[in-house]
């Protein structure tokens, strides 16, 4: 009896142990294949490039609010009250459209950022999930965008220079 028992056991347990040691895991580090992904670059030149547009136009507005202000500074002891009240209506206005400029220029580019980066991101996980695929591992784990404290890598396979070879990077 206890024969038999000792064999039931070792009969399940040894597949598993034979099943455990074939997974295989992989890991990449997105943030390695994206600095170098011309399509990120493309997308960052043309980030800086609108972000410049947006800067030198608050500083412009920056710049005619501090004109109008100290004007208004210089005058104020010789402006009848009504004129000076509709001067100050004139750069509170000034402040609020220039502070909601600047709030739509960050909304703004923040959804280019978005548009930009989806089909990248896209793009890299299909390229990651390809090599994934051939490759045969379980899973693969992005160590750029998830914290993993610990990775064994003679256990685990490095597949970034496969995932950029996929996307044509050198």
């Amino acid at each position: 009896m206890f024969k038999k028992t000792v064999f039931i056991i070792m009969a399940l347990i040894f597949p598993m142990s034979i099943f455990a040691q074939s997974l295989k895991f992989a890991h990449v580090s997105s943030q390695d294949i994206l600095i170098v992904m011309p399509e990120v670059i493309k997308a960052q030149a043309e980030l800086q490039s609108l972000e410049k547009k947006y800067s030198d136009e608050i500083q412009r507005t920056n710049d005619e609010f501090q004109k109008k202000y100290q004007e208004f500074l210089q005058a104020m002891d010789s402006l009848p009250q009504n004129i000076s009240e509709r001067r100050q209506r004139e750069l509170q206005d000034m402040s609020q459209r220039s502070q909601q400029f600047q709030q739509e220029a960050q909304e703004v580019m923040l959804q280019k950022q978005q548009e930009f980066m989806t089909p990248i991101y896209q793009k890299l996980d299909n390229a990651i999930k390809i090599v994934g695929e051939a490759q045969n591992v379980i899973y693969i784990f992005d160590v750029s965008r998830t914290a993993i404290p610990y990775i064994n890598t003679t256990q685990s396979i490095d597949v970034t220079p496969l995932v950029k070879a996929e996307l044509g990077i050198k």
